[in-house]
């Protein structure tokens, strides 16, 4: 595999398993440098800890873009998640515009809105900050919500393949791996479209949601892309090893905030070193 310089751009949640703290782990196992650039800082996550402290790290990521400008840093990958404010979304603008290597990938994760509605906290004016976002990536990782409010198609809970196509057409930006997509009883799973074609992908259900699981197929995904994997192959890999720490968690009611994502690291190696 490739070795890449990945630079993920997201907040950072200290207890919870989600955002950075799945990132950094997960792509350098893949076999990357990571680099990060916290948009803010959280004690927890936001779902069932209570009100977390909260930093804003906006102003500081002004100042390490000016330092790493100034020394001519630049990135294969830029990959960014949960951001949190216009302004952090007008950073990462500016350091994918400037920061990207000759032939480097931009993927984002617009990590905004779920089940019909915008993220607390969110607004009409940071969704379509983030749908600007999104339309320089070559890679976009919208659930159906997001997928759907960038589009400016109705969000259905009830669908066919039709709606998946639809949407799949829509989306602004290059490439699109749409995620929670079901077409089946007890079955889930995601859409690629890699150019014109589009493909739809299931696996098993199970019938228990956990916090960080979109941003644990997101970081799986960008570091087997960044190793070289075609895009279809990537998603494929990253749902498989989704699916195998949520199994590995689902027994044991006191980890209700994450999945235990470390123990299935070994399920993630295997499959990155198939043919």
């Amino acid at each position: 595999m490739s070795y890449r310089r990945i630079l993920t751009i997201q907040d950072i949640s200290c207890v919870g398993q989600c955002s950075m703290t799945v990132a950094l782990p997960v792509m350098s196992a893949c076999g990357h440098e990571v680099c990060i650039l916290p948009s803010a800082m959280l004690s927890t996550h936001t779902g069932g800890f209570g009100v977390p402290a909260v930093k804003n790290l906006t102003d500081m990521m002004a100042d390490i873009r000016s330092h790493w400008d100034s020394q001519g840093i630049t990135f294969d990958l830029i990959y960014t998640g949960y951001l949190g404010s216009v302004e952090a979304i007008e950073e990462a603008k500016q350091i994918m515009d400037s920061m990207l290597a000759p032939g480097g990938i931009i993927v984002v994760d617009p990590a905004m809105a779920d089940h019909g509605k915008l993220y607390r906290g969110f607004d009409e004016a940071y969704a379509r900050a983030m749908t600007a976002l999104c339309s320089k990536a070559h890679v976009v990782l919208p659930n159906i919500t997001e997928a759907a409010m960038m589009s400016g198609l109705p969000f259905r809970e009830n669908y066919g393949e039709a709606y998946i196509r639809e949407l799949l057409e829509s989306i602004p930006g290059g490439d699109t791996v749409l995620t929670g997509v079901s077409l089946e009883p007890g079955k889930t799973g995601f859409a690629v479209r890699c150019g014109s074609e589009i493909t739809v992908c299931h696996h098993e259900r199970v019938e228990k949601s956990y916090h960080g699981t979109g941003d644990l197929f997101a970081a799986a995904f960008v570091g087997a892309l960044a190793g070289g994997k075609e895009m279809l192959r990537a998603a494929q890999i990253a749902a498989e090893f989704t699916l195998s720490a949520i199994r590995n968690t689902y027994r044991q009611p006191a980890h209700w905030y994450g999945v235990k994502f470390e123990t299935a690291l070994p399920k993630l190696m295997e499959l990155l070193n198939e043919e």
